[in-house]
């Protein structure tokens, strides 16, 4: 039982460290789990001999081939990982039951010589922080790979009393992938349950139809209506508080206007940045214009996806993309049109066409 036990941990502990190593591409996520495995390996190194001795796998009535086939694909069918989440899970189950078998095994009085049940129990409890950790750049990491196309502010002000969620749907419908619900007036903070109803149906929409649904500003609202993620700005709650009260899977994006603002956002766990404005725009008149280059520069030096935002048209876009932008995001451009379905649809055709013409370049 030690011995099988000790394997499971062992080959469990590779596949999650692997998983952050050549998945995440996450050196300290890697390290630790990798620390964990030699942890063992070390703790239990005297016994290694013995146990080999003591291994039978031929007549394990747990191996593989010991089991009719009908049997081995009813098992494989129930247990083979439907993604990347459900591998990281199994294994990390996997290695917490192996280490509390092996704990309690521990605590009998002819192995509790060999074996210190306290270190199996720690390992444990580690384990369960290093596999939450896991889980949550994994779901975070599957939201923001979808962070890209057109990205529509449904900001509330611009709508000027049209219906939200006929809006939503019309964007949705041209071909939006990530909708944002804004309003930066001071209607949040005295109507707090109107706007929470806005924000549920929203949400609703785009859960069934794939979209992306971020909340700007309102941490709490975000939380209350279960969005995929929150944007903030440069004075609004500190990137650290955000991310230490928001739900493990949920996504944050950040604002800024400098190479330093977009450095330490990703360094304090933003999943994207908005940039600009790119050119000047009347939706916000005290923007801060900071130009296309910039993109070009954070294409070199962050790995999180770029939005590029302010004062971008159909006929700027093409530069826009061609400078790095893995989004564009809009508001008055779509708002302002009759036909938001129709509008959207143009603007997404004049994406891919320009995604389209960097990829040849």
């Amino acid at each position: 039982m030690i011995d099988a036990n000790l394997n499971r941990s062992s080959e469990g502990l590779r596949v999650l460290e692997d998983v952050a190593r050549f998945l995440l591409n996450n050196a300290e996520l890697s390290q630790r789990l990798r620390a964990l495995r030699h942890d063992l390996g070390r703790e239990t190194k005297s016994l290694r001999l013995g146990l080999l001795s003591q291994r039978d796998s031929e007549h394990d009535v747990g191996h593989p081939y010991t089991i009719s086939p009908r049997e081995r694909e009813l098992n494989i069918k129930t247990t083979s990982p439907q993604g990347l989440l459900d591998l990281v899970t199994a294994n990390a189950k996997r290695v917490e039951e192996s280490l509390r078998v092996v704990e309690e095994l521990a605590k009998l009085p002819e192995i509790s010589p060999m074996l210190n049940s306290a270190i199996f129990e720690q390992t444990r409890f580690v384990l369960y922080t290093l596999e939450r950790e896991l889980t949550s750049r994994i779901s975070r990491r599957n939201k923001t790979e979808r962070m890209s196309g057109l990205y529509v502010i449904l900001d509330r002000q611009f709508l000027a009393g049209r219906d939200e969620l006929e809006i939503a749907r019309q964007t949705i419908e041209g071909g939006a992938r990530v909708i944002q619900l804004r309003d930066k007036s001071r209607f949040y903070q005295d109507n707090k349950g109107e706007l929470l109803l806005v924000a549920q149906k929203v949400k609703e929409l785009c859960s069934q139809t794939g979209v992306l649904f971020i909340i700007n500003d309102y941490l709490d609202l975000a939380m209350a209506v279960d969005a995929d993620g929150l944007h903030i700005g440069q004075e609004d709650l500190p990137l650290p508080v955000v991310r230490r009260v928001l739900p493990i899977d949920r996504i944050v994006g950040c604002s800024v206007t400098t190479i330093s603002q977009a450095t330490k956002a990703q360094n304090e766990g933003a999943d994207y940045i908005a940039v600009g404005s790119m050119f000047p725009t009347t939706t916000k008149m005290e923007a801060i214009v900071v130009g296309v280059d910039i993109l070009k520069e954070l294409k070199r030096i962050v790995s999180i996806p770029l939005i590029a935002i302010g004062g971008i048209n159909r006929d700027n876009v093409g530069e826009v993309m061609a400078a790095g932008a893995d989004a564009v995001a809009v508001i008055s451009a779509i708002l302002r049109e009759k036909d938001v379905k129709a509008a959207v649809q143009k603007w997404v055709s004049k994406m891919d066409l320009a995604k389209e013409k960097c990829q040849n370049q």
